[in-house]
């Protein structure tokens, strides 16, 4: 399955989520998107620097990358930048 990596800058409201509900819950908010779309989260995590977090799922084709990104940009508690990961073979 192709790995897809998301790059996460929250919104006022997207903080205050994190904030209120803790980190675990927004783990599992990005699982259950995710998963509805046929794919797994092997991680995510919270960054210092421009980016507030980091996930990196397998995802069935672009087509649910893109629904990822829609599903969190139209939320919004965040914005997200969409990169499509190759191996080195």
């Amino acid at each position: 399955m192709p790995k897809y990596l998301f790059q996460a800058t929250y919104t006022a409201s997207g903080e205050e989520g994190v904030r209120s509900k803790g980190g675990t819950d927004r783990r599992d908010a990005v699982t259950d998107t995710v998963q509805s779309l046929g794919g797994k989260l092997e991680c995510l995590y919270f960054e210092f620097g421009d980016r507030d977090a980091f996930s990196i799922v397998d995802l069935p084709d672009d087509e649910a990358a893109a629904a990822v990104a829609l599903i969190v940009n139209s939320a919004g508690g965040a914005t997200v930048n969409t990169t499509v990961l190759l191996t080195p073979e």
